[in-house]
């Protein structure tokens, strides 16, 4: 299908960078290729009288209008019909604290994690720390989803310190991607939790969801994303501060990390641990901390957290 645009409409239905027209774009299944005033998409039939209705009822609306916002495309894509595998209204409440996605409804587990879900309603920046097996990364990536899908941020942004026990990532087969992808598998298992592994894929090939090592953030500003640090106790002093004054307009950003597990020739120089103590009175910045008996994995996870610790700690990765 290929659909005409007006030549003085045309750059601004696009975008600066297409960035509207790939926004529009991620929420069908089907493809969008701009040139020329046209705009020519491929995809499922069943999508193409949604996409066309969209994209003459934004031509129109830019004849009319100086500024289109973001609300207003949202408006538009809504009344038109969109692709999402499960339709949330944006801003729409939620029914207590519970956060969806396109596969499932995420409930809190125990009174920590609800803690947890209020922290990152209310807070721009959120420190989650404590053991394996508490759901920090877990309701971080459900609470970046539900977000994303509610049209609240553009993009999420996952982000790890790859390079945990001194090995070096010029070393590994591959190129950038399929080296840092085993670093990246539990935030890989989350998503595909929470939607499709074609539309992970799809996102990511997009830029809507952005698979990142920490070393990548530098000199960037991220605006309107929902951001996540895993593995935030392998940062170092400099690393911490450079992630934490990345953050822009209307972003996010979840910490999470386990001090019990740190991989830093000095573990007293973990990022995690003086933000902890620097951080703590700044106005818009939240703290949690998990413990062994706000485990929701198997039973034993908890039994073997509590058998390290009276064993006095261990900084081994399990």
């Amino acid at each position: 299908m290929e659909i005409q645009v007006a030549d003085e409409i045309f750059p601004r239905l696009l975008g600066d960078g297409d960035a509207n027209l790939r926004f529009i774009e991620s929420q069908f299944q089907s493809r969008f290729t701009a040139r020329g005033g046209r705009i020519t998409v491929q995809g499922p039939a069943e999508e193409l009288e949604s996409i066309r209705r969209a994209l003459t009822d934004l031509e129109a609306l830019y004849k009319t209008q100086p500024d289109v916002t973001r609300d207003d495309i949202n408006t538009i894509l809504r009344l038109a019909g969109t692709g999402l595998e499960r339709e949330v209204e944006p801003g729409a409440r939620r029914n207590g604290l519970t956060l969806e996605t396109p596969r499932n409804t995420i409930q809190p587990r125990n009174p920590r994690q609800e803690q947890y879900i209020r922290l990152m309603e209310r807070e721009a920046i959120v420190l989650a720390i404590g053991p394996a097996g508490t759901g920090k990364t877990y309701i971080a990536v459900a609470m970046a989803v539900d977000r994303f899908q509610r049209r609240q941020v553009d993009k999420i942004i996952l982000v790890r310190p790859v390079v945990e026990t001194g090995e070096n990532l010029g070393f590994l087969p591959g190129d950038i991607l399929e080296k840092v992808d085993p670093y990246f598998r539990p935030l890989y298992d989350a998503l595909d939790d929470m939607m499709s592994h074609e539309r992970v894929r799809r996102f990511i090939d997009r830029g809507l969801i952005e698979i990142a090592p920490l070393a990548y953030m530098r000199g960037r500003t991220l605006n309107n994303a929902f951001v996540i640090l895993d593995e935030a106790q392998n940062t170092t002093s400099g690393q911490m501060k450079m992630f934490l004054t990345r953050l822009g307009v209307a972003s996010r950003a979840v910490l999470t990390g386990d001090i019990t597990q740190i991989d830093l020739p000095n573990p007293e120089a973990s990022g995690l641990i003086q933000a902890r103590e620097l951080l703590k009175d700044i106005e818009g910045i939240g703290f949690i901390e998990f413990d062994e008996h706000d485990v929701v994995r198997h039973r034993l996870v908890a039994e073997i957290l509590r058998a390290y610790q009276n064993r006095g700690g261990s900084n081994n990765n399990g």
